[in-house]
């Protein structure tokens, strides 16, 4: 395993963040989200690598390389980066990479994006669903801001990285549909994992078999035991129940996880599959419908860009 490259220069960084990659600024911690890409901020992009490979890693995952930047930052039409930038301290707190439907790539029959290696896609998908989505990857938080003891800006990281996706489903008007992975590490056992697995097959279904893992994770989260645990009548029971084995346990359920759930009561799970490029960790696939995002969220994260932008 490579070491981990130092940090890029500070001044290089904000040289880069210009007026015209500013989205917006962040509800809470006062912080700015801008939107880059390797090639129009290659600083930015190195110490988004940085920051990824350390987060990724911490966690028991990460490309075990000295920077985790890959053909997906750098191809022609490349992933672009939703960061979080604290305009006090100069640092990154994490981020996002995405897409857009209709700058997928595919001349080969299969979209170039990060997940065509895990997931097979439907016509369908590819059709109607597709070239309306965002696709998303590669979300951190940087290890500096993961633990409630560097503050109130770590505890808002990820809610400003919600302001930003929501800044995006206005600022591309087509989009329609987010499509994400959650990812999960061996560290958090595998009863725990096949329990969460088993909530979210329960809850979030894709009767349409929109997309499949093409080498679905071996796992127990539909025997017998597990599923005899999620006994609730409904989805607030069953979360209880997850919850209350996992705080028994001393933890909690995965932050990203929880944060997808609690967007939309209609998130479908694509199934999860092993991500052999990426330290064996479980990926799951997410995908939300942007109208059917539950009305406290759109006021939270969707409205107040709008109402930021009609006050420029």
């Amino acid at each position: 395993m490579d070491a981990i490259i130092p940090p890029v220069d500070r001044d290089a960084i904000e040289s880069e963040l210009t007026a015209e990659r500013f989205l917006r600024h962040t509800n809470k911690g006062d912080n700015h989200l801008y939107v880059v890409d390797a090639f129009c901020a290659p600083n930015t992009m190195r110490e988004i690598g940085r920051l990824r490979e350390g987060a990724f890693r911490q966690s028991g995952g990460g490309t075990g390389l000295s920077c985790d930047i890959d053909e997906f930052d750098t191809m022609p039409e490349p992933c672009r980066q939703l960061i979080v930038w604290d305009p006090q301290e100069k640092e990154i707190l994490g981020g996002y990479r995405f897409i857009t439907g209709d700058r997928i790539d595919m001349s080969s029959g299969t979209p170039r994006i990060a997940t065509s290696h895990m997931f097979k896609f439907s016509d369908k998908f590819l059709k109607q669903y597709l070239p309306q989505t965002l696709e998303l990857g590669r979300s951190f938080v940087s290890l500096g801001y993961q633990s409630s003891k560097a503050g109130a800006k770590a505890i808002f990281a990820l809610d400003n990285l919600w302001d930003g996706l929501g800044a995006l489903t206005v600022k591309y008007p087509n989009i329609k549909y987010l499509f994400g992975k959650v990812t999960m590490y061996q560290a958090f056992g595998r009863k725990n994992l096949d329990l969460v697995l088993a909530f979210l097959n329960k809850h979030f279904p894709d009767p349409d078999g929109l997309v499949r893992p093409i080498h679905p994770v071996s796992s127990g989260a539909s025997s017998p035991e597990i599923q005899s645990m999620l006994s609730g009548a409904d989805y607030k029971e069953d979360y209880r129940i997850l919850h209350h084995v996992l705080r028994e346990q001393g933890l909690n359920i995965p932050p990203l996880v929880n944060a997808y759930m609690s967007l939309s009561p209609t998130m479908r799970m694509f199934g999860t599959a092993v991500n052999y490029e990426f330290g064996n960790v479980e990926e799951s696939g997410i995908f939300l419908t942007v109208s059917e995002i539950l009305d406290e969220k759109k006021k939270r994260h969707i409205e107040t860009y709008k109402e930021e932008i009609s006050n420029e």
